[in-house]
């Protein structure tokens, strides 16, 4: 009775095990199935791609008169904002910004700072933007400025220079 009772269970799990075995088409279903996926969703990306490189900013048309050209023969970058003056003695033509803040507290501070290392130092507001510049040193040639700036930048890593359009 033990051998039957053993040889039945025997057979039931030799059936199991055989009738249980995944079939090679299945895998091959699955791999189809995910390589379709990954070809469309590069499809859907480069579609994506072609319309962002189709996308043109549109140009802004101003009048000859609002077009102001700072001279810029020797490449040194200045950025053009009308600015009006809160602390200082008053500005130049070209003037080194040392700091840019939204707050005039913070832009005092700075402020006070530059005049207790004898800097000739004013605060500015730039209405536009509504931004407080903290100006180190004002000057009327621009070859000046570049000089201060470069001398500030050991200090002040982020010094530009402004141009008043005022």
């Amino acid at each position: 009775m033990k051998k039957y009772t053993l040889i039945c269970i025997g057979l039931c799990a030799a059936m199991a095990f055989t009738s249980c075995k995944s079939s090679e088409s299945a895998y091959k279903k699955a791999y189809e199935k995910a390589k379709q996926y990954d070809t469309q969703t590069a499809q859907q990306e480069a579609q994506a791609a072609q319309l962002q490189e189709a996308v043109v900013a549109p140009v802004e048309a101003k009048p000859v008169d609002q077009a102001r050209v700072v001279d810029n023969l020797d490449n040194i970058s200045v950025r053009q904002e009308s600015v009006q003056l809160i602390h200082g003695n008053g500005l130049n033509a070209f003037s080194v910004v040392v700091g840019s803040f939204g707050l005039l507290s913070n832009a005092e501070s700075l402020y006070q700072r530059l005049k207790d290392a004898g800097y000739d130092a004013q605060v500015v507001k730039n209405e536009d933007k509504n931004m407080f510049r903290v100006v180190a040193s004002s000057f009327a040639e621009k070859s000046s400025a570049v000089s201060s700036r470069d001398q500030l930048r050991n200090t002040y890593p982020d010094a530009w220079l402004l141009y008043n359009a005022r």
